[in-house]
């Protein structure tokens, strides 16, 4: 079996998963009992870094910043997740690749708002799970396409250019793609 942790998925036009529609999802994990995912491009607009540290009960600093919080899944919408560049290391974080590493304590949080974080990070609330066989069966009906995941695509390009970007880099054009699929 081929495992796609480090890979990115992008969901392609028949997807039957509105929730999914034009994502990018990094695989954090995949093994014979399931993957695990962090959508990489839906910031979840009315929700602030400053109230996220607020909720977590933190007190933002005067120039913490602004970066955005994504609605990384549907699984665990209340948990966070930090997928970041792999600079940083805590007593709870990951090394998954050369590109990311994954972080799950308030500890990265904190010092996010400190300046003293990793260089490139994400900061998402929830995730993407499939059991046993899932993902694999959800690739042959043609609902993701794995992609070679890139700095770019998981940090630096601005959201709403990911999907397209992580299709273009496949030589797929996306204007292209059609929701409709043949059999041969």
């Amino acid at each position: 079996m081929c495992f796609l942790n480090g890979k990115c998925l992008i969901a392609m036009p028949g997807m039957q998963d509105d929730r999914f529609e034009q994502s990018v999802v990094y695989v954090c994990a995949h093994t014979d009992e399931g993957a695990m995912g962090l959508v990489v491009n839906r910031p979840i607009k009315d929700l602030t870094f400053a109230a996220l540290l607020a909720q977590l009960k933190m007190e933002p600093p005067a120039d913490c910043g602004r970066p955005p919080v994504l609605a990384g899944g549907p699984v665990d919408i209340i948990r966070g997740f930090v997928l970041h560049s792999p600079d940083y290391t805590g007593t709870a974080t990951l090394a998954m690749t050369g590109l990311a590493s994954l972080t799950v304590t308030t500890d990265i949080i904190r010092d996010i708002s400190e300046g003293k974080g990793p260089e490139k990070y994400l900061i998402a609330l929830g995730h993407v799970g499939w059991s046993a066989g899932q993902l694999e069966n959800e690739i042959k009906e043609n609902a993701w396409l794995p992609v070679n995941a890139s700095g770019d695509l998981l940090y630096t390009l601005p959201f709403e250019k990911r999907w397209a970007f992580a299709l273009q880099k496949m030589g797929i054009d996306p204007s292209r793609l059609s929701a409709e699929q043949g059999k041969a």
